[in-house]
């Protein structure tokens, strides 16, 4: 058996090099060659050529055939286009801005995408709502048009080595350059699904095992634990063996927290794994958890270059002094502020009987 991956040296794509070769394909993969993996066996053939550049891959090809095709990267439309008649299945992996308010929450009243968010969720139709989602949408159609048994991914951002845009980096960095503190909105309560990339390859895999059941299926791929951005900080902390502090702003105040946020508020971006699970079995092979913290430790040992392009990507500017001054003026504001004085104090409603709820009606239960 043989398989094309096109891409392969990304976050997934390694995973999915490596699990394509356990169940006995032989496996070539089509890239630019510009960057290469230690994790990329030797055996694996090398397709070196343009994955944007349509001709480019008709030529690289020629008249060879595969029996599987997973698309990572490169022009998605054009390579499902070239791989007509050439391949016996399709895979494609996309992204979830595809839905309807993914970018642009605010686009459902009150602002947030439902949560969670499954397959059948609203898309975006309109340009105007979103350039980027609607061309996403374009292509899956597109896609399934071409390979009508296709299976398509729905990505989520993607964390773990390699990842061009490493957001875990807002948090090691400040850690290694010895900040006490992290500024985040509403204490980080914002939950958004993310994608440990050993993950994402295991939920594609699936597929490949599986082409009957998810043949002409789109599915969205996630983390099965969402993180708050509270729980990322102190769990990558943690991984560092560093104390950190989380210093709770208003969202319009917490500035530095843009790049963490990646949206601008604090709205949920929840997946809907429930399809994945039921028609193709997913479970995480390795804990949201666990793989932040690995994440946290690789990037430690391989730092981005300060000011490099996946500072770039990421917008975090470090501006420490910034930071100070905000914490401090927030600070002040606090304490200027008189206490609330109330007739009769709010409570947790008679239904609580946590921590400061109301009290047993008898010391000992019997």
């Amino acid at each position: 058996m043989r398989a094309l991956v096109v891409g392969g040296t990304g976050p997934t794509g390694h995973f999915i090099v490596n699990g394509l070769r356990d169940r006995g394909y032989s496996v070539a993969i089509l890239h630019t060659g510009r960057h290469e993996l230690d994790e990329i066996p030797d055996d694996v053939e090398h397709i070196h050529t343009d994955p944007f550049d349509e001709e480019a891959v008709r030529n690289a090809l020629g008249d060879r055939t595969f029996d599987v095709c997973i698309v990572t990267y490169g022009r998605l439309r054009r390579m499902a286009a070239v791989t007509v008649g050439k391949v016996g299945r399709f895979l494609s992996v996309g992204g979830v801005p595809a839905y309807r308010g993914y970018m642009n929450p605010e686009l459902f009243r009150p602002a947030g995408l439902p949560v969670p968010t499954a397959e059948d969720a609203p898309l975006v139709r309109e340009e105007s709502d979103d350039t980027k989602g609607y061309r996403i949408v374009r292509t899956e159609e597109a896609v399934l048009d071409f390979h009508p048994t296709a299976a398509h991914f729905r990505y989520p951002y993607v964390y773990g080595p390699y990842q061009l845009a490493p957001r875990e980096w807002c948090v090691v960095r400040r850690i290694l350059d010895g900040r006490p503190f992290i500024i985040l909105p509403d204490d980080g309560l914002t939950l958004h699904s993310f994608g440990y990339a050993g993950n994402l390859a295991h939920a594609v895999l699936l597929a490949v095992d599986q082409p009957d059941a998810s043949a002409g299926q789109i599915y969205n791929c996630a983390d099965e634990e969402v993180l708050t951005l509270h729980q990322v900080a102190l769990v990558i902390a943690d991984a560092l063996e560093c104390d950190l502090d989380i210093v709770s702003m208003p969202w319009e105040l917490a500035v530095p927290a843009r790049p963490l946020l990646m949206q601008p508020l604090p709205t949920h971006r929840v997946l809907d794994l429930s399809k994945l699970k039921s028609q193709l079995g997913y479970r995480d092979v390795v804990a949201p958890r666990d793989a932040l913290a690995l994440t946290a430790r690789w990037l430690r040992e391989h730092p981005p270059e300060p000011g490099g392009m996946e500072e770039t990507v990421l917008q975090d500017p470090f501006d420490y002094a910034a930071e100070d001054r905000l914490v401090e003026s927030w600070r002040k504001a606090l304490g200027s502020m008189a206490p609330a004085e109330f007739a009769v104090e709010p409570s947790y409603g008679l239904a609580y009987s946590g921590p400061g709820g109301r009290t047993p009606s008898k010391p000992e239960f019997s």
